[in-house]
């Protein structure tokens, strides 16, 4: 008995030793450009999928209508696109970035129209740890989030002023600073603008 112990023991040791070698010695591939870990992606999704299911509301609140849709986008040019994406644009260069590459949800291949809305919601309210997804419960109301994952959840199907409030709005020029003046001796630390 006392030899299967402590063979029990070495084998617990062994690979909780190796696995604490692997990341105290920097073999741990955590740059985004790198690739995944040995089943990083499949415990991931795992573990999310089990907490998803636990926890995300099962109906919505609110009724997929026009102003919800139309709020919701407005919700989601403010807070989503730049990571997200929007109608008919590539991904940000921010987006192309971060790993895993946010889905591009006003995209055919990744809108998430097939998912039920408490699903969004849950997403969209807690986060994803690990994956650069934040956490809004604290930034928009209760209502926003819903509105927001209702809109997602009918992408594939928006009214025309919904569609419309989801524009990419051009980006305004830098405002330009005035130049500062060389300081005439004697003025340290005071700036003088040029009129």
């Amino acid at each position: 008995m006392k030899p299967f112990i402590v063979g029990l023991i070495i084998g617990i040791l062994i690979p909780a030793a190796a696995a604490y070698c692997y990341f105290r010695m920097g073999y741990a591939p955590v740059a985004t450009s790198s690739s995944p870990m040995p089943f990083e992606k499949t415990m991931a999704r795992m573990a999310l999928k089990a907490r998803i299911a636990k926890e995300a509301p099962k109906n919505s609140p609110l009724q997929p209508t026009e102003d919800n849709l139309t709020a919701g986008a407005r919700v989601y040019t403010d807070n989503c696109a730049f990571c997200h994406g929007w109608p008919d644009q590539p991904a940000s260069k921010a987006a192309k970035g971060m790993f895993p590459l946010p889905p591009q949800l006003m995209t055919k291949d990744e809108m998430v129209t097939d998912d039920p809305v408490g699903v969004t919601y849950w997403k969209v309210k807690n986060g994803i740890r690990m994956t650069g997804m934040p956490g809004f419960g604290e930034m928009l109301s209760d209502n926003e989030m819903w509105q927001v994952s209702e809109m997602l959840a009918h992408a594939d199907k928006l009214p025309p002023e919904t569609t419309a409030a989801l524009q990419k709005q051009p980006t305004p020029p830098a405002q330009q600073q005035p130049e500062a003046q060389p300081q005439p001796a004697g003025t340290k630390g005071r700036l003088t603008k040029k009129k």
